[in-house]
């Protein structure tokens, strides 16, 4: 990824099957324009007292060959000129078009070569972060979402934020709940509860269903962060009338009450275009936010919308994650526009309440171009608000980065140094 900084990855070999890759088309470049010929003009003898442009000794059989080729000729021109217009067109969707972010970041921080994130993992998308006893841990979306012999839920350990152990092999969630296929889970994410079991929320595919999602929640069979993890055989939220539910996330206030947020997802009952919501009429794709009790199943109340897409977001809000600032701001990290394009970002807004309403900032935390990443987002930041992982487009996959952040007094957030520890690889 340009000339990222590349932290060194160390993989914890234990019983197969191996992780699988899961790949993502990615090009680079755009549409040429075919070559047009031009017909050349037929030409006939000039007569200058009169005005018709065949001779008179043509025949009607001759003259409408003519007509025809004219015709020909007129089609093949509409062609040449509509047919780069369609492609480009077409490949405005995906990865291959080049992309021009609305804004640029002009603070020095996006310039300085020591704030560049770094990359941490192959194939890790959706990346959540947790730390437990001084040890970093990540889960991510299963590698191979179509396979249900895939891991469900892949994870990954670190000492120091920068070094990252995948434990190939190794599946948290070995095990479905009632309400669950066995393939397709996304964007898990966990939290520690009162007792010291660990609760890890997740997005699974439905039985009976279609193709959508709902938000799945498991208990760890002790206090292990790694699990495993033992599925509730209900859905933790699955809100039929937008489509199911998708990227869970917890959150603990400092009073001790605990919230999960997640997408409602709507754009999967759009009417087509990107990510299924880039024709009119768009449908909402809400942010919610919803109590829980402190074993982190049993909801109270009903969710809270916190925030829905905007024009400027495109067809989609997700890949919610709240934190609280040490002046007891709230910031609603999440990402817009379809996550198979070069316009996928990382934006935030912030509260002084956890219901909202929420601010959004002027500019996205990180878009495409940025330290030349391709399609940041998927954030997940740490609780004291200056670490932050993500994925983003490498290699016809997503990859992991991690990054450092700064809050400003002035709640604008920017991308800053990550402090490493000096036996970490980060200089080259």
């Amino acid at each position: 990824m340009g000339d990222a900084l590349v932290a060194p990855q160390h993989e914890t070999h234990t019983a197969p099957p191996a992780v699988q890759s899961r790949t993502e088309s990615e090009s680079a470049g755009g549409i040429d324009s075919p070559n047009s010929t031009e017909p050349k003009p037929l030409a006939g003898p000039v007569e200058e007292e009169k005005k018709d442009w065949l001779p008179r000794s043509w025949g009607q059989p001759k003259i409408a060959i003519v007509i025809a080729l004219s015709l020909s000729g007129t089609i093949f021109l509409a062609l040449v000129i509509a047919l780069p217009v369609a492609l480009t067109h077409r490949r405005n969707h995906d990865q291959s078009v080049a992309y021009e972010p609305k804004y640029h970041h002009n603070h020095p921080s996006y310039q300085s070569k020591a704030n560049r994130p770094l990359f941490a993992l192959h194939n890790f998308p959706d990346p959540s972060l947790r730390q437990h006893n001084g040890t970093w841990y990540a889960f991510a979306t299963n590698p191979k979402k179509k396979s249900p012999n895939t891991i469900h839920l892949p994870v990954a350990t670190s000492t120091d934020f920068v070094n990252w152990t995948l434990h190939k092999g190794y599946d948290a969630l070995p095990t479905m709940g009632d309400w669950e296929r066995k393939e397709n889970h996304w964007a898990p994410d966990m939290i520690q509860r009162h007792d010291g079991k660990f609760v890890v929320y997740y997005s699974g595919l439905v039985k009976h269903y279609g193709k959508h999602h709902c938000i799945g929640a498991a208990v760890s069979q002790d206090s292990d962060p790694l699990g495993p993890y033992i599925p509730q055989n209900e859905p933790f939220a699955c809100p039929h009338k937008y489509g199911g539910a998708i990227d869970p996330s917890p959150f603990q206030d400092t009073d001790g009450t605990m919230y999960v947020t997640y997408k409602a997802d709507g754009n999967t009952v759009g009417h087509g275009g990107d990510c299924n919501n880039g024709k009119d009429p768009l449908v909402p794709t809400p942010i919610f936010l919803q109590q829980v009790q402190k074993d982190g199943v049993t909801k109270v109340g009903d969710p809270v919308t916190i925030l829905d897409r905007e024009q400027s977001d495109g067809p989609l809000v997700e890949a919610p994650n709240i934190i609280r600032s040490a002046d007891g701001t709230y910031f609603l990290f999440f990402s817009s526009h379809c996550f198979s394009t070069l316009g996928y970002n990382v934006k935030y807004a912030h509260s002084k309440s956890i219901k909202g309403p929420y601010q959004r900032a002027d500019r996205a935390l990180l878009q495409t171009g940025d330290f030349d990443l391709k399609a940041p987002g998927g954030a997940t930041v740490a609780p004291d608000g200056t670490k932050m992982v993500f994925h983003a487009n490498c290699g016809g996959a997503r990859c992991m980065y991690v990054s450092g952040i700064d809050i400003r007094s002035n709640h604008t957030i920017i991308v800053s140094t990550l402090d490493l520890p000096s036996n970490s690889a980060g200089d080259s």
